[in-house]
C-alpha cells in the first residue's frame, strides 16, 4: 500500500491482485529498501469509536541524508469527517468502473440514472436490469 503508489502514482483495486506484483519487479525491490513504522496513536485513534481517524503519515529519506516533509492526513477522502469531499471521488470511480465495461453513451446513460435518486427509484427492476446488459 507504499509501494505501488510511490512508483504508480496512485492505488486502485488491481493493485491489490498478485497478478499485478508479479508483473512489476521494482514493487518488491522497493519493499526491500522501505521500513515501516506504525504510530501507536494512529492505531488507537483509529480503534476510537469517535474518531476511527484512519490516518497515515509518509516521510522519504534518501541515502545522501536529505529527505522529504512528513505528509500526514487524519482523516482520508472517504471518512464520515470527510464525506462532502469524497461523493465526487466516489461518482468518478463510478463512472471510471462504468467505462471498463460499457460503451460511452451506455455509461452515461447508466451513470445520469444512478446519480438521479427520483428517477432510479421509479425504474423498474427489469429496465434497470436491461440498461446493464452491455450493449
Amino acid at each position: 500500500m507504499i509501494a505501488v503508489p510511490l512508483i504508480h502514482g496512485d492505488l486502485i483495486a488491481e493493485h491489490y491482485e498478485d497478478s499485478f506484483h508479479k508483473g512489476d519487479a521494482r514493487i518488491d525491490e522497493l519493499r526491500s529498501k522501505m521500513t515501516i513504522i506504525e504510530d501507536e496513536r494512529y492505531s488507537k485513534e483509529y480503534l476510537d469509536s469517535d474518531k476511527r481517524s484512519i490516518a497515515n503519515a509518509i516521510q522519504v529519506f534518501f541515502k545522501d541524508g536529505s529527505s522529504t516533509q512528513k505528509v500526514e492526513v487524519e482523516y482520508p477522502i472517504g471518512h464520515r469527517r470527510r464525506r462532502a469531499e469524497g461523493i465526487p471521488v466516489l461518482e468518478q470511480k463510478f463512472l471510471s468502473n462504468l467505462r471498463t465495461r460499457y460503451p460511452e453513451a451506455q455509461c452515461q446513460a447508466i451513470y445520469e440514472l444512478c446519480k438521479d435518486q427520483t428517477k432510479l427509484e421509479q425504474t423498474s427492476v427489469n429496465e434497470f436490469m436491461q440498461s446493464l446488459v452491455i450493449n
